[in-house]
């Protein structure tokens, strides 16, 4: 039989293994900071556009839209369902001037109703690759955000 010669980086790895066993150190400690998941950034994404949402129903009620309370609510009800499922430091939505004219109001209105329809049609491109809970909540906010595309007043 013939005696097996290791190579030097053989031997080089087995005597930083031996070395790393004998200092009790380990292997190096993953960074705190993992990066996320694309699950994750989706969730913070949808969380993100939420808050922004809810900050232009905000600014429309404070205007006087009060019937706009309930849709408001409803994605607050998102919010908070979504941050169940992802850890998210926010920070509080930038203020928005309160518009007072209702030419000002009517365009909001054509406006939330444009912002609900193009969200409800992306949460179906969105349920790829996520699990199924986190699926079956988008595709819930999906069809509540194309329920009020259609169920907006049409004046404050």
């Amino acid at each position: 039989m013939r005696p097996r010669h290791l190579s030097r980086r053989a031997l080089l790895a087995g005597g930083a293994a031996a070395l790393t066993a004998c200092s009790g150190s380990g292997p190096p400690q993953p960074s705190a900071q993992a990066t996320d998941t694309p699950e994750t950034l989706l969730l913070k994404d949808l969380i993100a556009e939420k808050e922004r949402t809810i900050a232009l129903y905000s600014s429309l009620i404070a205007a006087g839209g009060r019937k706009l309370i309930p849709f408001r609510d409803r994605h607050q009800a998102h919010v908070n369902e979504l941050r169940k499922h992802v850890t998210v430091t926010s920070s509080p939505p930038a203020a928005s001037p309160s518009p007072s004219a209702t030419a000002t109001a009517t365009a909001s209105l054509s406006r939330l109703r444009d912002l609900e329809r193009k969200a409800a049609a992306l949460r179906t491109r969105q349920l790829a690759g996520v699990s199924p809970g986190v699926a079956q909540l988008i595709a819930s906010i999906g069809a509540c955000e194309a329920a009020h595309a259609a169920a907006l007043p049409r004046s404050l």
